[in-house]
Order: structure tokens, then sequence, then C-alpha cells
């Protein structure tokens, strides 16, 4: 029987909760949470007691090590603000656990050695639930890659598409300081960058980006003729009729995880999208280089009216186009069998001189097209062996978030960044 510890008991953290408290029970239990926020661990435990599991013990962010000592998890599930995860992780692997952490693993290069050092100097291990992965249209897409179906990959076009709903969630929370997160580059786009690394099977060796701010924020909708503003929609009479509003008395999950929990530290989940102090971009454009010599064009718009993807791969022997269409949610806000579930998937493969043909596969049911109970079964139960090695550790971890880091770097400095300028890079290759 495992005994896990959880830091960090907002919208995310559920997903872990319920698998550990129902399906996993015989295999795995909860002894402690770990917040700031001591409503948020409460409703952790009402979580708890709904799905037939006693509740834990419940420890402040600055009593972790006594936690740790006193309740003897063998993990911690981190999933607390992007910007903490480093030193949570260091401080959990230098206590003895081992670590599954919430992507992104960190938020810069600098924090993401630090991990590499402290498991380097405990010897235990780091898992990041990157569940995109596992879903199952995503493994497809592995498994044609590896059986060589369109020979060597030449170059992607990656277009990711958030919506209304799902994209402007990001600037009404934490995420919009790029502070706490690293950007869209970093918080989001790692489940896309790692995509890319595990079905090329190769890693990122050079990296330009272009990004800006230009629909969200209140400048931008100033340029377009708005004048009526508010700071967070929750007793502001101006977001009674605005479509980008949370209205978080609404959905109960939301008010009991946010709204009744702001006493304790004045953070507000519905702030307006068009408010100032954003300083995250919403229009991200990427190109990379890969070690293999593939090349990546790589688009994020956050304010569209659908939401999915399209990426497609040019090889040797053909061309393989995956278009993909999901439905949208806001994280902590419903249930999780919806989040980021298929509308509809296509994957088609067009032979060099051949008829095209469309792949088969299997969706799976449960939030991210099947991709987190999959993932939950690798990390929880007992699966089986693997052939598409989908388990995620620090190194997926690092160089996915690397590519974000070396996108905002070159924001910054007009110019391409090449990934041997960071440190932790030639600790994993092991120089």
């Amino acid at each position: 029987m495992k005994r896990y510890a959880l830091v960090g008991t907002g919208g995310r953290a559920g997903l872990y909760l319920e698998a550990i408290a129902a399906t996993y029970r015989e295999s795995a239990q909860w002894v402690a949470f770990c917040d700031t926020n001591q409503t948020r661990m409460d409703y952790a435990n009402h979580l708890l007691a709904k799905a037939g599991a006693a509740p834990v013990s419940t420890w402040r962010a600055g009593q972790f090590e006594a936690m740790i000592a006193e309740t003897r998890p063998d993990i911690v599930i981190v999933t607390s603000i992007d910007r903490t995860h480093d030193d949570y992780i260091v401080r959990a692997l230098h206590a003895g656990c081992d670590v599954i952490t919430e992507k992104p693993m960190t938020i810069d290069a600098a924090r993401a050695l630090r991990i590499a050092e402290a498991i380097e100097e405990t010897g235990r291990q780091v898992r990041v639930a990157f569940n995109y992965r596992y879903a199952p249209h995503h493994s497809k897409v592995r498994e044609l890659l590896m059986n060589d179906t369109i020979g060597e990959v030449f170059s992607v076009h990656f277009e990711w598409l958030l919506n209304t709903e799902h994209g402007a969630d990001y600037f009404r929370r934490w995420h919009r300081d790029k502070r706490n997160s690293g950007g869209l580059l970093v918080h989001k786009s790692t489940h896309h960058f790692d995509l890319m690394n595990f079905w090329l099977n190769s890693s990122p060796e050079q990296v330009f980006a272009l990004g800006d701010l230009r629909f969200y924020g209140r400048e931008n909708a100033e340029k377009r003729g708005e004048t009526r503003f508010y700071s967070r929609a929750h007793g502001a009479p101006q977001a009674a009729d605005d479509p980008f509003a949370l209205h978080m008395d609404e959905n109960p999950q939301l008010r009991a995880l946010y709204l009744e929990a702001e006493h304790e530290d004045s953070y507000y989940r519905d702030q307006s999208v068009f408010s100032d102090g954003i300083t995250i971009e919403d229009t991200l454009s990427v190109l990379v280089k890969y070690r293999n010599r593939t090349q990546l064009t790589y688009s994020l718009n956050a304010y569209l009216p659908k939401e999915g993807l399209n990426v497609v791969f040019n090889g040797s022997k053909g061309r393989l186009e995956m278009n993909v269409e999901e439905n949208s949610y806001v994280n902590g806000g419903g249930l999780r069998e919806e989040e980021g579930n298929l509308d509809a998937c296509r994957i088609t493969v067009y032979p060099m001189f051949g008829t095209p043909w469309e792949a088969d596969f299997t969706a799976g049911e449960g939030g991210h097209g099947g991709g987190d109970q999959a993932m939950l079964a690798d990390l929880f139960g007992n699966p089986p062996a693997d052939p598409l090695h989908r388990a995620a550790d620090h190194r997926a971890g690092t160089l996915s978030i690397l590519t974000g880091v070396a996108g905002n770097l070159s924001m910054q400095r007009g110019t391409p960044v090449f990934f041997d300028e960071f440190e932790v890079v030639h600790k994993l290759r092991g120089r």
C-alpha cells in the first residue's frame, strides 16, 4: 500500500483525490494534505468523504517537512502554483519521498537544474503527469511514426486552438502573471512540446519565437471600443452580461474551492480578462529545430471560436494529418470526465504514391480523450509493459518546458536560442 501526500488542493487536485480515494484504494491511500489555504484543504477532505474515504490531516505550507516526518508518505503529489513546484519537489526528494508533479514540472531552466541536482543527490524519482501522451489519438500518432508509416519526419506544422472559454480562463487566474506560470508557452504549451519530443523521439536544439498580448487586457479592449470595465466578476454589475465573466457563485465546486476561500488569501479566481496586470501572451508563434533535424512550426492562439488542434507531419514516405475538435471546460468548474473530451478526431495518412487512409483508434472514456484514466492507471495501478514508453520522468519534464523557456528568451532577445546554453541540458546529457 503506497502512502500519498498532496501539496496544492485547487482545481487540478481533484483528479488525484478521486483516483486514490476510490478507484485505487486497494493499493494507495491518502495520508495528508498541504496548502496555503485551510478552506481548500477542508474541501479536499469533503471530496474524500464523498468517495467513502476517511479524512486526512491538513498542514499549512510552512509545515511541509513536519507533515512528511509525521505522516510518512512514500510519494508526494505536487499540484500547487507552477512557480512553487520546484521548491516542493526538491524538499520532498530530500525528505526521502518520490514525487508526482503536475505539468509544467517547473517554469525556468534554473529551477529545472535544481530538480535534476536533487534527484542526483537523493536517488529519488520524479514523474511528470503528461496525460496527453496517454490519450488514444496521441498514442496512435506515436505508434504510426514509430512504425515508419511516413518514413523520416522532415517537418511538422502544429496549431493549437484555445477558445473563448478555456483560453480565456488562463487570463482570469494566477496564470495571467508570467512570474507564476512562465506564460502559456510554458504552462500550456509544455503539453504540446512534450508531445513533439514524444512523437519524434528527439529533443529541441534551437528555438525562435514571437508573441504578443493582442486580444485580452484592458488596452486591447479599449482599442476595440470597450468602455465598461470591472476588476472581477463577483459583485460587479458590469459582469452580468459579459460572456467572458466567470460567475463562481453559480457553480458549487468553484464556490467551495475559491469564492468561500478568499477570506484566507485574497486569491480572486474570477478576475476580468480585460483588466490591467496581464503579463502573458495570447498570440504565439514558434520555430523549433530538433536534434534529428526535424523542423517545427507551432502556433497557439487563446481567443478562438473553436477548441482543438491541427498537426501535420511531412516525411520521406508521405504525410500524416491529425485534426481534433475538443469540447471546452473551465478548470475546477465541472466534471473531470468532460475536460478536453473529443468532439471529433481524424488521423489521415497520405502515402507518397498510394491511396490516403484513415487510422483506426478507440477513443477512451474520461477526461482528455481518455488520457486521464490511462495515466492514472499507469501511476497508481499495475499497468502492463508499454511499448510506447508514455511514462514521463524529470528529463521529459525538463525538455518540454525548455522549449517554452527558450521561446520566452527568444521573444526578449529577438534572436534564436540554442539549448546548449542551458546547464541543465548538459547535465541530462551526462556532460
